[in-house]
């Protein structure tokens, strides 16, 4: 059963990159080759937008987890959560950042999550989540945290 799904898709200006990477690509070509500038064009715009699909990073709580992209969390090992503003969230990603946080932060999202953990095997204090909707990616991990699992947080690059 999934508690809460998001998908952090980039906002429409990033989708403009496609455009301009695909014009200056032709651009660049074209006093060689009418077709070889159209193909680079093309193919450019391709590239760019791949990597702009792949970057949308898929958020769930589901199955007594947090899901963040590779990375999952039990939620029985949420100790709190904290709903972050644009400015705290400026705030805790900049200056007020452990290093030891594991940090999902996409640039077209200015709200997000503080998640504590409670595990003393796991050095990790906390992770930071973008999210566009703070309050209901919350409430679904303190809505599906349980107690007394020993488990702990595992993370993938």
């Amino acid at each position: 059963m999934v508690d809460y799904h998001e998908r952090l898709t980039p906002s429409p200006a990033y989708w403009l990159l496609t455009l301009i990477a695909g014009g200056f690509a032709a651009a660049a070509l074209m006093p060689i080759d009418v077709l070889l500038a159209a193909a680079a064009g093309i193919a450019a715009a391709a590239a760019t937008g791949s990597w702009i699909a792949r970057s949308a990073t898929r958020i769930a709580v589901a199955g007594g987890e947090l899901k963040v992209g590779a990375a999952h969390l039990p939620v029985a090992l949420v100790q709190r959560v904290d709903v972050l503003d644009r400015e705290e969230t400026r705030q805790g990603l900049g200056p007020g950042l452990d290093a030891r946080a594991f940090v999902c932060a996409r640039p077209w999202v200015g709200t997000s999550v503080r998640v504590h953990l409670d595990d003393p095997a796991d050095p990790t204090p906390y992770w930071v989540v973008a999210t566009r909707r703070p309050d209901e990616l919350a409430a679904a991990i303190l809505g599906r945290r349980q107690s007394g699992q020993a488990a702990h947080s595992e993370q993938t690059s």
